[in-house]
């Protein structure tokens, strides 16, 4: 077997690889903040930021963060650097930061703002207030950041009812609890496509145990008639008739049946 001696190597070539080692390892990334004012560091910062480039801009407000520790601008610099977080696709970094946030300044003015942004990031903003324009529906995705976005939001309503950010958390909120509620009949619609019929109509009693005057309702009560008539219990299929007649008297799902699968459930015409 061929064995390198270290002997048959050069001495200059030796020194030379070790002095490239030492070069290497002493050579630091010069930190061009360094000489920085708090002031001009938020500023390179917020500039990055509006221009899009928030994953430059986080770097920059976290040097702020140490820089100006315990100052009214170091709070700035944690809220904006969230917010960066939150537009550079960080969702979970964003989050933590504003829990940190919250956590160390609990009686800061921009509580408010903390609450709502932390709402923001958990909500779905690609569908948002707009999901009509897609084809998606929020109620067909994973409902833990829903939940989550609609307990900020409210933790938002509840304790600052006049703040600015009050108005939007509550048209999100309205708009989560009908995701959520859409969620169950989603599912409860997918068991009775399948026939498991007493699946679908627990999990239609769910929506309509959990939630009020919610447009799911409608639907969810129009599976449990359905699924009740495909197991035969005529008195149960006839009662919630009754209820479903009784609360919707223009059902279109009495009229039509199930809306086609390509149809969200906040589409009404």
């Amino acid at each position: 077997m061929f064995r390198a001696k270290l002997s048959a190597v050069p001495g200059w070539m030796v020194a030379l690889a070790a002095a490239g080692l030492i070069a290497g390892c002493s050579t630091t990334e010069e930190d061009k903040t360094a000489n920085w004012s708090p002031n001009k560091i938020y500023a390179e910062a917020k500039d990055e930021a509006d221009s899009g480039a928030y994953e430059k801009a986080v770097p920059l407000f976290e040097k702020l963060e140490g820089r100006a520790a315990g100052t009214p601008l170091a709070q700035q610099a944690q809220l904006d650097k969230a917010y960066a977080q939150y537009k550079a696709g960080e969702k979970p970094n964003a989050i933590a930061t504003l829990d940190r946030f919250m956590k160390l300044h609990p009686a800061s003015p921009a509580m408010d703002y903390a609450l709502y942004m932390k709402g923001v990031v958990n909500f779905n903003d690609d569908l948002g207030m707009f999901s009509w324009m897609t084809r998606q529906d929020l109620s067909e995705r994973d409902q833990r950041a829903a939940k989550e976005s609609f307990e900020a939001f409210k933790e938002l309503v509840t304790r600052f009812p006049d703040s600015r950010y009050a108005p939007d958390a509550r048209a999100r909120m309205n708009y989560i609890v009908n995701s959520l509620a859409q969620y169950e009949v989603h599912v409860a619609r997918y068991y009775y496509s399948r026939g498991a019929y007493l699946a679908a109509i627990n999990r239609a009693q769910i929506a309509l145990a959990d939630y009020r005057e919610v447009p799911a309702l409608e639907e969810a009560l129009y599976i449990m008639v359905r699924s009740y008539d495909q197991l035969g219990l005529t008195q149960l299929r006839d009662d919630t008739q009754r209820v479903l007649t009784q609360n919707y008297p223009n059902s279109q799902f009495v009229a039509k049946g199930f809306r086609g699968k390509d149809d969200p459930w906040w589409k009404l015409w």
